[in-house]
């Protein structure tokens, strides 16, 4: 087992950090009765002059899964920078929930406040077991580092029996994470951020590299999440959007190009002449 200075380090340069200390909750009562948990207004961010994002609106409802598409450099990656504090727009508004400015808010307060962000490439901890990757993740009103080997209580455990089962990975609770498959890190990264109790749920690109059965089990795992969670998926596989595909949202040149079910935007001509029909 890797010393705790080591794993500090890791969760540092891995930036896994943020989101592995005390969760500090935004609201306890977080303000979604009129639906929507994420309010996107009139975002722009220029880059050197260029608009990665102009004017976006976006309302994701609490709850829901949404898909994101559009080409390469339509703002995908760069929306969900804004939403979780890593860019700071040159203009527009983004609230989680009615009232809580994220804007207002630093990275690793949003990260610990409930958005929870999965990016392509998996991190986990890979010479430690599945169950410890869990372990390290729970989120703790108490400081993580002298009890990060502590006993665990009852309902800890519990959680953790939980999130095995939502993940798919039950029986590969004791093995190193380093032994899973590549959509097995995948499951187990999720996995860490449900450890979190995040209400929303930004996944980019989750079945870049998977197998074909490993793609059909991402798309059970996350149309379960949706509901007690807010899920944004942002994707370019669009068989898989299809699988999952609620609701969907096309991005390009940084605002919104159509949406609607995969019905309605696959039938749209604008969107065949700058994105399908590529």
């Amino acid at each position: 087992m890797k010393s705790l200075d080591h794993l500090r380090e890791t969760m540092r340069r891995d930036r896994v950090f943020d989101f592995m200390m005390p969760r500090i909750a935004f609201d306890p009562d977080l303000d979604t009765r009129h639906g929507p948990i994420l309010y996107l207004e009139d975002v722009t961010v220029s880059f050197d002059g260029f608009k990665a994002l102009n004017g976006l609106t976006l309302y994701i409802d609490d709850g829901e899964l949404r898909c994101i598409i559009g080409a390469n450099g339509a703002g995908k990656t760069t929306m969900m920078d804004v939403i979780t504090g890593k860019t700071r727009p040159d203009s527009g508004s983004v609230y989680f929930g009615q009232r809580i400015d994220l804007l207002r808010r630093s990275e690793t307060d949003i990260a610990q406040g409930g958005i929870g962000r999965k990016f392509q490439k998996p991190t986990v901890f890979e010479s430690h077991s599945v169950y410890e990757n869990l372990e390290l993740a729970m989120a703790s009103n108490k400081d993580v580092w002298p009890t990060l080997f502590a006993r665990l209580s009852g309902a800890e455990r519990d959680r953790i029996d939980e999130v095995l089962q939502t993940i798919g990975l039950g029986a590969e609770s004791r093995r190193p994470a380093g032994l899973l498959s590549h959509g097995q890190k995948q499951w187990l990264e999720i996995g860490m951020l449900l450890m979190q109790n995040p209400r929303v749920l930004l996944v980019d690109e989750p079945v870049a590299g998977m197998t074909g059965q490993e793609a059909e089990r991402t798309a059970e795992l996350l149309t379960s999440l949706a509901g007690e969670h807010s899920v944004v998926v942002v994707e370019h596989d669009m068989e898989f959007v299809r699988s999952i595909a609620r609701k969907v949202t096309v991005l390009h040149e940084g605002s919104v190009l159509a949406e609607g079910s995969m019905t309605e935007v696959q039938s749209d001509t604008r969107v065949i002449e700058v994105y399908l029909g590529e």
